[in-house]
């Protein structure tokens, strides 16, 4: 399992949001892409940038920062959501040395196409399925969908997706625990029926305990999954990672520890 820095882009800086409220952040760094270098030089092997202006007006505005932080770290694996609602902002990112893209509102809106790209491709995209009270947000978060959580994630599972980032909206950015029952929950769903698209959960890492418990709780539902003749794969997986924000920024959690504790936990 990795832990996956991120960095929130709005108006030019590395910020942090509460409950994804776009009126409600905090900004931690002027420089996007000296803050990408800090994460780097602490061990990270990938990274997870957001484009929130981009996500809330459709279209790229931090679309150069995010290219010079690939181009910087090319030994980071560097993916990147926000605003990427066609195929040519899509192309421009990976021709700009983006390792993933991460599809959200587009892959509820036009899912059809979203799988297509995802086979077109492959291991390039993502989907982002950021979920409020039960239910999907989209553009930007400040509008909601009534798309079925599983059923997407099969769809594009199915497809072909590089992986799934599950968000719980009301956790993120508030430091009080990731909702690690819904996400654990989507990747048996996967799993039952024969599908092994890694899952990433967002949303509300505090500290290292609570990291901790995320790993033992991972290696319980991976034991189950290797013997479970239902859904025994070839090489079975069950969270892949965990993405971390204000929890890094403020200090409760510790990169170089946490990375040191999941590589452990190998």
């Amino acid at each position: 399992m990795e832990l996956i820095p991120a960095i929130d882009l709005k108006g030019g800086h590395c910020v942090r949001l509460r409950r994804g409220q776009m009126d409600d952040s905090t900004i931690y760094s002027a420089d996007p892409l000296a803050q990408a270098q800090h994460w780097a030089k602490l061990g990270c092997r990938q990274l997870h940038l957001v484009d929130l202006d981009g996500a809330v007006a459709g279209a790229p505005r931090h679309a150069e920062q995010i290219c010079a932080v690939a181009a910087a770290l090319p030994q980071i694996e560097v993916q990147v959501g926000g605003g990427i609602r066609d195929a040519a902002v899509l192309g421009d990112y990976l021709a700009g040395g983006l390792s993933r893209v991460v599809i959200g509102t587009l892959a509820q809106r036009e899912p059809s196409l979203v799988a297509d790209w995802c086979q077109r491709y492959p291991q390039r995209i993502s989907i982002g399925l950021d979920v409020r009270d039960g239910r999907l947000a989209v553009a930007g978060w400040v509008e909601q969908s009534d798309s079925d959580v599983v059923g997407l994630a099969r769809h594009f599972a199915t497809a072909g997706a590089a992986a799934i980032i599950h968000t719980d909206i009301s956790r993120d950015g508030m430091q009080s625990g990731v909702n690690l029952e819904s996400t654990l929950g989507l990747v048996q769903a996967l799993r039952t029926q024969g599908l092994n698209t890694p899952l990433i959960a967002s949303g509300g890492l505090h500290d290292l305990a609570e990291l901790r418990q995320i790993i033992a709780a991972n290696r319980t539902l991976l034991a189950r999954l290797s013997t479970d003749t239902a859904t025994a794969l070839s090489a079975p997986a069950a969270l892949a990672g965990v993405i971390a924000g204000r929890s890094l920024y403020e200090g409760s959690l510790d990169l170089a520890a946490g990375l040191a504790m999941c590589r452990e936990s190998l």
